[in-house]
């Protein structure tokens, strides 16, 4: 069964939309919660990290804005492994990204309410729920939408931000022995540094999952994803910085919210937890529409149910597939706490990106941007930004892929042959 027979989905967004579907996915998760977990991995060497963890994501967004410019349709790397590489490591990719960006959706749910309701965790949770399913209804209503309160969301943390980094700056008690140390990790925790705050870039995949719903994909994904990262690569530095003179890595590491230990002596906690709540729900926004279509892809070749191909005949969007979504999240939210997730997410990202590099890297000269050595260099770093992952992430995200490369194994051998293709 063809996409174009289960129904296509609308070209709506321009390069300015698609630009801030990208900022939305990055600008969240990462800017406030990663540099914890960084810092604890590699001290004051997190800015090298961070640096190491940007060239590598712009390898990757360039694979990644490479084939979407050639294959202009829903489903990110999932295609591009299929048309590429093989079917196989076509959902290989998929998985990892459906999966992983699951959990990334309920944590982000669950740290929107934490920022939002400082009250007890049953409140929590409910708020947290109530902002998986109302997004996922906005989502619904057209990709339009989306992108529009997208736009909000995102002027609105980055105003936070700048607050933020304003106070440090002005307040008196930035210090810049805190940026010493940098070899404080050695070599292995800054590319373990790098590898957790690669979670953060992850997000420019969204345009390129996006791509059956951008206008003249040819020419509008190949800028708006760099444009995307050069933006979000500019503003962590300058908060990485800020936080790191405000606090220094010994305080960031024992942090579970690293911004709000940088600003509270300069009075501004305040600011981060708004700033904090309203990133969190820009990049569970992103998430839902993201992994939405991603799954739209699975299910037109079946590897996901065919239920949740369906296009809504008047928004034109996977609304069977996004409902499932939000149901799923809903009742992982209202059970289980998937704060501490950055590292299993961020196996499965980098997974998925070096098979996107993988793809590129096969691509003839008539498709071609960019110089072949970049997708080399991406896929090199993807998988030793994986190998240097806590290892409780690796062994998660490896029983992770088994399960669903077992499980797509045994559906396959029950099928009839003619439906295997």
């Amino acid at each position: 069964m063809t996409p174009v027979s289960q129904g296509a989905l609308a070209r709506r967004l321009g390069t300015g939309d698609a630009v801030v579907i990208g900022l939305g996915s990055m600008i969240g998760a990462g800017v406030f919660a990663a540099f914890g977990p960084a810092a604890r991995a590699g001290g004051a060497g997190l800015l090298v990290g961070l640096a190491v963890a940007a060239v590598i994501a712009y390898c990757n967004a360039t694979a990644s804005a490479q084939l979407a410019a050639a294959y202009p349709v829903s489903g990110g790397t999932y295609i591009y492994g299929r048309e590429r590489l093989g079917e196989w490591w076509g959902f290989t990719a998929g998985w990892g990204f459906v999966v992983g960006k699951t959990a990334s959706c309920a944590a982000m749910a669950l740290t929107f309410a934490s920022y939002a309701v400082p009250g007890p965790w049953w409140a929590q949770r409910a708020v947290a729920v109530a902002a998986v399913l109302g997004l996922a209804a906005l989502n619904y209503r057209g990709v339009t939408k989306t992108a529009l309160l997208t736009r909000i969301l995102v002027g609105a943390s980055l105003t936070a931000l700048a607050v933020v980094v304003v106070g440090i700056a002005v307040g008196g008690h930035a210090n810049p022995a805190n940026l010493g140390g940098v070899d404080a990790g050695g070599v292995y925790g800054i590319l373990q540094a790098a590898g957790l705050l690669f979670f953060a870039f992850a997000g420019y995949a969204r345009i390129a999952t996006m791509g059956e719903e951008v206008r003249d994909p040819q020419r509008t994904i190949p800028r708006a994803i760099p444009i995307a990262l050069f933006i979000t690569v500019a503003v962590y530095l300058v908060v990485g910085v800020a936080a790191l003179l405000a606090a220094g890595p010994d305080k960031l590491a024992a942090s579970t919210a690293p911004l709000s230990t940088a600003v509270q002596s300069a009075g501004l906690d305040p600011v981060v937890r708004v700033g904090a709540a309203l990133a969190s729900l820009g990049a569970l926004l992103a998430l839902i529409a993201g992994i939405g279509r991603t799954s739209l892809a699975m299910a037109r070749h079946g590897d996901l149910p065919r239920w949740l191909a369906a296009v809504h005949p008047r928004f034109q969007v996977p609304h069977h597939a996004e409902t499932a979504l939000a149901v799923v999240v809903g009742v992982v939210v209202a059970t289980v706490d998937l704060r501490g997730v950055i590292g299993f997410s961020s196996f499965g990202v980098l997974i998925y990106y070096a098979i996107a590099n993988a793809a590129a890297f096969t691509q003839p000269a008539a498709q071609r941007r960019w110089p072949r050595w970049l997708n080399v260099l991406g896929g090199a770093g993807c998988v030793v930004l994986v190998a240097t992952l806590p290892w409780p992430s690796v062994l998660a995200g490896a029983v992770m892929f088994a399960v669903g490369l077992a499980g797509r194994a045994v559906s396959r051998s029950l099928r009839a042959p003619s439906e295997r293709r």
